[in-house]
C-alpha cells in the first residue's frame, strides 16, 4: 500500500474569508492578531478534513514584510502564536505527531512570487532567524512558494540547521510551466539544489494545470516529490505590499475537478499533495475520500520515518 503525505489547503486564504474583514497587506496574520480563535479552528478543520501534515500561519510574519507593512517588533510573539495555534489545534483534537506533523514555515521573505535582489547572506541571515523559533516546535519545515534559486538556497541552508526534515516547494510560471516564475528553468533548480540532502521537492501555488507539467520533471528524482496548486485566475496584480483582494477565485475548479489533477500527480509519482490559496477544508476531504476509495495510506512524517 502506498503512502501519501495529504497536506491542508490554503490556510491563510481560508483564515482571510472566514475573518470576513478587509484585507489587510499583513493577510491571515492580522487575522490572528484580532481573531486567534479563528486561526486554530482552520487548522483544527483541515485536520478533520483528513490532512496529516499542518503548516503553520506564519506566511507573512517575515522580519522584511512586518518591517514593511507593520511592526518589526511583533516578529518573535507572531511567530510563537502561529506556532501555537497549529500545535494547539492538534492537542485540542486529542492527535499527536505521530497522526499530525506540523510543518514550520519558511516563505518568500519580501512576498510572493517575486525576486528578493538582496545579497544571499542577508536571504540566508533572516531564515536563520525564523529557523531559530520554529525548530523547537514543529516537525518539519517547509520552504514554500519559492520562485527563485537564490532565496531556494539560502532558506534550505538555514532551515538545515534546525535538525528537522526540509522539504522545499518553488513556485512555477504559469505561461511557461518549465520556469520558476524568476524565468530560470527548473532543470537549472535542480542542478543547483542538488547538494542538499531535502526530504522532498515540491510545486505549489500555481495552476493545478502547471503542476501536472511541471511534475514531470521530478519523476527522475530518488526523494518524494508532488505538489499543491492553487485555485486563482491569475497571480499579476499581486505586489509585495499588496492585498489579496486584487485576486480572484476560478468559478472553473470545484473540489471534484482539483482531485482529478491531484490523483493525476500521484500516478505520475507524487506522494505529496494537497492544496494552496482557495482550496478550503471541503477540497482536502474530498482527496481524502478519494485517496481511501483507491486504498493509498495516508501517513504523517513520524509514521513515514518510523
Amino acid at each position: 500500500m502506498k503512502n501519501i503525505f495529504l497536506l491542508d489547503g490554503g490556510v491563510g486564504q481560508e483564515i482571510y474569508k472566514r475573518s470576513g474583514k478587509p484585507a489587510s497587506p499583513l493577510w491571515s496574520a492580522q487575522v490572528m492578531m484580532d481573531n486567534p480563535e479563528i486561526v486554530k479552528e482552520v487548522h483544527k478543520d483541515f485536520i478533520k478534513a483528513g490532512a496529516s501534515i499542518i503548516t503553520i500561519n506564519s506566511y507573512t510574519c517575515t522580519p522584511t514584510r512586518l518591517e514593511r507593512d507593520s511592526q518589526v517588533q511583533w516578529f518573535e510573539k507572531l511567530q510563537h502564536q502561529a506556532l501555537n495555534a497549529a500545535s494547539g489545534a492538534r492537542d485540542e483534537l486529542g492527535l499527536t505527531a505521530d497522526e499530525v506533523s506540523i510543518a514550520g514555515c519558511l516563505p518568500p521573505l519580501m512576498g510572493s512570487y517575486t525576486v528578493d535582489e538582496r545579497a544571499f547572506s542577508e536571504l540566508k541571515k533572516e531564515y536563520e532567524q525564523i529557523v531559530a523559533i520554529q525548530a523547537p516546535v514543529v516537525d518539519l519545515f517547509l520552504i514554500e512558494t519559492i520562485s527563485n534559486v537564490k532565496e531556494a538556497k539560502a532558506a534550505v541552508e538555514a532551515a538545515l540547521q534546525g535538525g528537522q526534515p526540509v522539504w522545499l516547494s518553488l513556485t512555477l510560471s504559469d505561461s511557461h510551466p518549465n520556469q520558476l516564475r524568476s524565468g530560470e528553468t527548473i532543470e537549472k533548480a535542480l542542478h543547483a539544489l542538488k547538494k542538499y540532502p531535502l526530504g522532498a521537492l515540491l510545486f505549489n501555488c500555481s495552476f493545478p494545470e502547471t503542476i501536472d507539467q511541471g511534475l514531470l520533471a521530478l519523476r527522475h528524482l530518488d526523494m518524494p516529490f508532488g505538489g499543491y496548486g492553487n485555485a486563482f485566475t491569475s497571480i499579476n496584480a499581486l505586489k509585495p505590499g499588496g492585498t489579496v483582494d486584487v485576486l480572484t477565485a476560478r468559478d472553473d475548479m470545484n473540489e471534484k475537478k482539483y482531485a482529478l489533477h491531484v490523483m493525476d500527480w500521484i500516478q505520475k509519482g507524487a506522494t505529496v499533495i494537497g492544496g494552496c490559496c482557495e482550496v478550503g477544508p471541503s477540497y482536502i476531504h474530498y482527496i481524502y475520500k478519494q485517496l481511501q476509495s483507491e486504498h493509498y495510506n495516508i501517513v504523517a512524517l513520524q509514521q513515514e520515518s518510523g
